[in-house]
């Protein structure tokens, strides 16, 4: 049997695909290493999103093309939005890649491996979860209609296509009955899902049929919420629901109203203010995480202290900060970049202090509480856990001690705590 190595690298979305790509691979008898050197064939899932992102994906390209050389590997396979994006540039600059394929090739890349037409059942039916097997990542819609000024996502994604309310729910029952009990919605805007469905649909339609899904399914989390599209009907779905998470992605990128508009974002200050006011008013508790760009084109001072005003008034529980870069064939590239590298990273810097000073006071809050703590690692020296007001990767952990195992809910007292994480002990 041949082995496969593949190397998934970006988002959760990008996530997904691999784990489809690895399920029908699976099903065509192909044996899947963890280890590059011992492949026949390396696959590649890049992400083109920002310059960091390429960079990494070009590095990782090189480092598996040097295994030709050094190792047994015969092929490599780029694909994803890298790919997807400069196919033709990336040929000629990277002639030790066999073949590149898109963001939603996978058949195609079947059938180049096994040299015959893949006519099995949709490898999407074989998905093979790279997640720890009690939660994976459940994306209802791919690509975007909503055209941020500085976004490519559109230009290596496409215009949004949702799934059928149907589909997605046939996979999470599949998944469920696999043994997940927590499931996280994803796409590139999750509030803008069904609009372009022939018989359109909403959001809140879709989670309420996902939180009839019985055990062992006991959390559902929502990402990217687009606080535009963040309607009243979207927020009493939500609060209905017995399963949801009490925490919500909303990503404001910014809030200066000048450079919110010149984003293209939907909504000023006032408008995300509105929607966070009836969010925490819906679900009492709710645990917010967003993300913000500093340094976009004409940013000023005065637009920055703006931000670090809304973060200081809002409260954020988890805030994501990214450093404007240019994006090639987007709006904002025609915009002038006079924001220095430096004053960006600075402005990042600055805000970051803010927000941790918010989040260890809120942690610090915690302490002598008892919190529900799904066990996601185990090791010799450490267990390490979530609320539900984390999500995986990107998000706090909690620092378990006592006995446990993967994939367990806990009962967690907490007995101290700093700014990325909690420290506690099992309630026996």
């Amino acid at each position: 049997m041949k082995q496969i190595y593949l190397l998934s690298l970006g988002c959760a979305k990008n996530l997904v695909d691999s784990e489809i790509l690895i399920g029908g691979l699976k099903q065509s008898k192909f044996l899947i290493t963890s280890i590059p050197e011992e492949a026949d064939t390396i696959i590649i899932n890049t992400c083109g999103f920002l310059d960091q992102a390429r960079e990494e994906s070009i590095d990782s390209i090189i480092e598996a093309a040097a295994l030709k050389k050094t190792g047994k590997l015969q092929q490599l396979i780029v694909m994803g939005c890298l790919s997807e994006r400069y196919p033709g540039q990336l040929q000629k600059e990277l002639p030790e890649v066999d073949r590149f394929f898109g963001v939603n090739d996978h058949r195609q890349i079947v059938s180049f491996l096994t040299g015959k037409p893949f006519i099995k059942d949709d490898p999407l039916y074989w998905r093979s979860l790279l997640t720890p097997s009690h939660y994976a990542y459940l994306k209802i819609a791919e690509g975007c209609d909503n055209g941020c000024s500085f976004c490519s996502i559109p230009l290596m994604r496409g215009k949004q296509i949702s799934r059928p309310i149907n589909v997605i729910i046939t996979e999470a029952e599949r998944l469920v009955n696999n043994g997940v009990k927590e499931l996280l919605v994803i796409a590139q805007d999750t509030t803008s899902y069904g609009w372009d469905l022939p018989k359109k649909t909403r959001l809140g339609k879709l989670m309420t049929e996902l939180d009839q899904i019985g055990d062992p399914l006991t959390w559902i989390r929502l990402h990217y919420a687009h606080p535009a599209h963040l309607s009243q009907n979207i927020i009493d779905s939500l609060a209905g629901m017995n399963k949801l998470c009490k925490y919500l992605d909303i990503p404001i990128q910014h809030a200066s109203d000048k450079i919110l508009s010149s984003m293209r974002r939907g909504l000023g200050k006032d408008g995300i203010r509105n929607r966070i006011v009836g969010l925490r008013e819906a679900i009492p508790d709710i645990r917010l995480r967003t993300t913000v760009i500093v340094g976009y084109p004409g940013e000023t001072k005065d637009d920055f202290l703006e931000v670090c005003d809304f973060i200081e008034e809002i409260q954020f529980d988890r805030l994501g900060i990214f450093t404007y870069s240019e994006e090639e064939g987007t709006l904002a590239e025609n915009l002038i970049d006079n924001v220095p590298l430096q004053l960006k990273n600075d402005r990042k810097f600055k805000l970051q202090e803010l927000q941790n000073s918010i989040m260890l006071e809120k942690n610090e809050s915690l302490i002598n509480s008892t919190m529900t703590v799904l066990i996601d690692e185990i090791n010799e020296d450490y267990i390490i856990g979530r609320t539900e007001f984390d999500s995986p990767e990107v998000d706090n952990i909690v620092r378990v001690a006592g006995a446990s195992e993967i994939g367990k809910f806990e009962k967690v007292l907490i007995t101290d705590t700093n700014e990325f994480e909690l420290i506690g002990k099992v309630c026996y």
